[in-house]
């Protein structure tokens, strides 16, 4: 998950359950569906086959009422987003450059064998999770080390990698994300002069525009955000990091008319290890016995298997649901986008001690 740790920080709030009394909530077969309306979002298009015929997860339509009654009156702002350490102040395209590096490199921060997570010291503080992701990037920087240029992403070596992100631990996942600095360096070389600037100021100023937004180009130019998964011959569309890149621009630079998106109420959650925590232990999902038992015993979910696709377009449904639910309750000029559910849910369970499900994957 990219730094929202950086974006707020919140208290939790809401019932919780035991994993018994979320097992007991579990019955085979799928309950009386209610679909989103409509978003413009092939994301939510895409999850009705995982949403009608899951095995392991459910999405419980009566609960989301209920939360949503009590959080409708929360404030549930756009995020503030500001860079750590001052990068990008006075240059968009730094800011740009450097929020979509980081997002490309995006992936698991907590060791799967010991369950530690990732750690630096910088700048006279001790960094943790994707925060010290930030800082490992801006000490790079301060020594003159071009980390957002196509040309090093394609060229780093996995000891020049380690030791940019030295701390508590060797980075997990390190190999990963150098295979994918390789992969997405050529391309940026290639068709945007090096910079993700470039790429971002050659799209449409949408998410979606018959192929030409800035989540479409992103997932067909750089397989690394075509986060798709095959369920019961179906291909279910999730685009965490594509949306999350984007929605990260959004909140740091549209206060400034820098940054605009015209189709923004497309975007969903960002379906991640977190928020589908927060749902479950709102109750507003549960689990089988089984994939229970799996989660809370730190057993790897492995990708694209049904269980991690189950949990994930839940996710989304559920969220998109929310926010219909809160906006039924607010005025009009208080209207709310899915992300706002996202960032009320993540910054409020991010530090739980709750276990989520473990799997490792590049694509969140």
């Amino acid at each position: 998950m990219l730094a929202c740790g950086s974006l707020m920080a919140g208290r939790a709030a809401g019932a919780i359950f035991s994993s018994a009394d979320a097992a007991s909530a579990f019955t085979p077969g799928s309950p009386t569906l209610r679909w989103p309306e409509p978003i413009g979002s092939p994301v939510l298009d895409s999850l009705r086959p995982v949403i009608e015929h899951s095995r392991d997860v459910q999405t419980h339509v009566e609960k989301i009422t209920e939360v949503a009654g009590w959080m409708a009156y929360e404030d549930l702002p756009v995020p503030e987003y500001a860079l750590p350490f001052g990068i990008g102040a006075h240059d968009k395209d730094i800011a740009i450059d450097f929020i979509m590096t980081s997002d490309t490199i995006d992936t698991a921060f907590t060791d799967f064998s010991t369950h530690v997570k990732f750690q630096t010291d910088y700048a006279g503080q001790h960094w943790s999770d994707s925060d010290a992701e930030f800082a490992c990037l801006k000490r790079a920087m301060d020594i003159g080390i071009p980390i957002l240029d196509g040309k090093w992403m394609a060229s780093v070596t996995r000891a020049e990698l380690n030791s940019i992100f030295s701390g508590n631990i060797e980075l997990p996942m390190l190999d990963e994300k150098l295979a994918v600095l390789h992969q997405v360096g050529p391309v940026l070389v290639a068709k945007y002069n090096g910079r993700f600037s470039n790429f971002i100021h050659d799209c449409s100023p949408k998410l979606y525009d018959r192929g030409n937004g800035m989540v479409d180009r992103l997932v067909t130019e750089f397989p690394r955000f075509n986060d798709v998964s095959q369920y019961d011959g179906h291909e279910v569309k999730f685009y965490k990091l594509p949306q999350l890149g984007i929605w990260m621009l959004y909140a740091n630079l549209h206060k400034s008319d820098n940054f605009q998106i015209e189709d923004l109420p497309a975007m969903t959650a960002f379906a991640d290890y977190i928020v589908p925590v927060a749902l479950r232990l709102l109750g507003i999902t549960s689990y089988s016995p089984a994939l229970e038992h799996s989660i809370n015993s730190y057993q790897l979910i492995p990708r694209d298997s049904t269980q991690e696709i189950e949990i994930r377009a839940h996710c989304l449904y559920a969220t998109a649901l929310l926010r219909e639910e809160i906006n039924k309750i607010r005025p009009k000029d208080m209207q709310i986008i899915i992300p706002q559910v996202d960032a009320r849910l993540w910054t409020h369970y991010h530090t739980t001690f709750w276990p989520h499900h473990l799997t490792r994957t590049i694509m969140y």
